[in-house]
């Protein structure tokens, strides 16, 4: 299994709306996904390691595939309409990290 996390960078005065986020831009992703997505999730940003400290991210979205081709294969499709809904939501450019899913509990 992979994981595609899409990191928003946090600075100060950054913009990211979690609500549009969560209920609009990640269930039209899930859409576009169908039945090859496994699961996703996001993460809002608290802090940073030191306590009160800024965080590197202010959120993050998380998608689980089986495999990268299986990721690939609905994301090109969808890419367009998904980055281009970016503005909707927020300011800050996205990192994107795909990962080996090693330990799933």
């Amino acid at each position: 299994m992979i994981k595609v996390s899409i990191l928003y960078p946090f600075r100060e005065n950054v913009r990211f709306d979690v609500e549009y986020y969560c209920n609009r831009h990640m269930p039209l992703a899930a859409k576009h996904f169908g039945s090859a997505l496994k699961g996703w999730s996001v993460d809002k940003a608290i802090s940073g390691g030191e306590p009160n400290s800024a965080p590197g991210f202010v959120a993050a979205g998380h998608f689980l595939f089986e495999s990268v081709d299986a990721f690939k294969q609905v994301f090109e499709p969808a890419a367009a309409e998904l980055v281009a809904d970016i503005p909707n939501y927020t300011d800050s450019t996205p990192q994107i990290l795909i990962s080996d899913v090693i330990v799933n509990v």
